[in-house]
Formats: C-alpha cells, sequence, structure tokens
C-alpha cells in the first residue's frame, strides 16, 4: 500500500524470514524486526543490543494493546453485521 512507503516496521522475532523480508521491501519500508536466534546459532552481543533498542518501540505498543485486551475483554463485538458494529463503535 502507498501509506506504508517509507514507514518503519516494528516487530518481534516472530516475522522474521524470507517471506516476511521480501513483503518488507516490496511496500518499501524500513525493516525493524528483531532477529532471531537458532539452536547453535545464538544472537551476538551487537544484534541483542540492536533487539533491545528495537524492542523499546514496539513494547510501548503492545502494552496498549495488552491493556484493551485485559480489561476490555479484547474489544469483542457482539453484533451481527458490519454495519451494526461500526454503529457500536462510531
Amino acid at each position: 500500500m502507498e501509506e506504508d512507503e517509507n514507514q518503519t516496521l516494528y516487530a518481534d522475532s516472530a516475522y522474521t524470514g524470507a517471506n516476511q523480508e521480501q513483503a518488507i521491501i516490496d511496500r518499501k519500508m524500513s525493516n525493524q524486526v528483531c532477529e532471531k536466534g537458532y539452536r547453535n546459532n545464538p544472537l551476538t552481543t551487537e544484534q541483542q543490543a540492536n533487539n533491545r533498542i528495537k524492542s523499546k518501540t514496539r513494547a510501548r505498543v503492545e502494552h496498549v494493546f495488552g491493556f484493551m485486551k485485559q480489561s476490555m475483554r479484547g474489544l469483542y463485538i457482539w453484533s451481527v453485521g458490519l454495519p451494526r458494529a461500526t454503529g457500536i463503535l462510531g
């Protein structure tokens, strides 16, 4: 999407891999996805430091969603149909 161009993508290590990397490149976004360690190939101290920097920004957003999920019962909309759901949210 055009509005995603030149945006920074912060995500945890679950979003690593060739497919995700290519999708980020295709959308012309800045990749700030945390790196992932593997068996017998742990992260270097430099990679750990970079992940810590990336996680500070990501955690600020995730805490908001965690609060919504815990205190607002996950923001479920108990209605049938999109028009009613938009009316409830609006």
